[in-house]
């Protein structure tokens, strides 16, 4: 039943929940469906408790955005500057972020990227985003002693791969991926990661069996 401001002990939600309903449907169905009254019915809240926390709908629009830049933009720039002892060590910590474990969300991602191709200021974000992706990621080759120019073209092989996975909503199991991996880091960085790097990378990321 849906409370009321006026109340007693009245719940207006919260930012992040209307935040976190409004990127559900996003993700879900795009930003055209991301309306104020039908994530109030979501939410089992009255329609003016939003404007405790957005001032407007293009106000939610814009957090969302935001949001985007936060999670997955700062997911890549994380990976990107994460500890690595070798090259294909770092290169196997942004692989990382893209799997289905990782901080990364392939969906939003997607929506962001569909946006963007009919409103031309989102499309300047996205562009600003893969810029500073591009950015980190080039970093991390010169931190490992690749001239400029060649860890510019490493970068942008590995991080277009990986949104060309994304935009192609390409479907693999955990163990048809792992098995290209050693060959992508070798593609990526001129040489495969070791037996030790791997069972690493594998620990950290392999599914779990859910509890029976």
């Amino acid at each position: 039943m849906e409370q009321k401001e006026d109340q007693p002990g009245g719940w207006r939600g919260s930012r992040e929940g209307w935040l976190a309903a409004a990127r559900e449907v996003f993700i879900e169905t795009g930003f055209e469906a991301v309306k104020i009254q039908p994530l109030a019915q979501r939410l089992g809240l009255s329609r003016t408790s939003f404007y405790w926390f957005f001032e407007n709908r293009e106000a939610l629009l814009q957090a969302l955005l935001s949001d985007w830049e936060e999670t997955n933009t700062g997911a890549i720039l994380g990976a990107s500057t994460a500890y690595a002892e070798t090259l294909q060590e770092a290169a196997l910590n942004l692989i990382g972020v893209f799997l289905e474990d990782g901080a990364f969300s392939p969906g939003f991602e997607r929506a962001v990227r569909g946006w963007a191709h009919g409103d031309a200021a989102v499309a300047t974000r996205v562009q600003a985003a893969d810029a500073a992706r591009l950015a980190a990621i080039t970093a991390l080759f010169t931190r490992f002693g690749v001239p400029a120019h060649e860890a510019d073209v490493r970068a942008r092989n590995a991080y277009l791969v990986q949104i060309g996975y994304i935009s192609m909503q390409m479907r693999e199991s955990f163990e048809e991926r792992l098995a290209r991996i050693p060959d992508y880091v070798k593609i990526y960085t001129g040489a495969a990661p070791n037996a030790r790097e791997i069972a690493r990378f594998e620990a950290a990321h392999r599914p779990q069996a859910t509890p029976r």
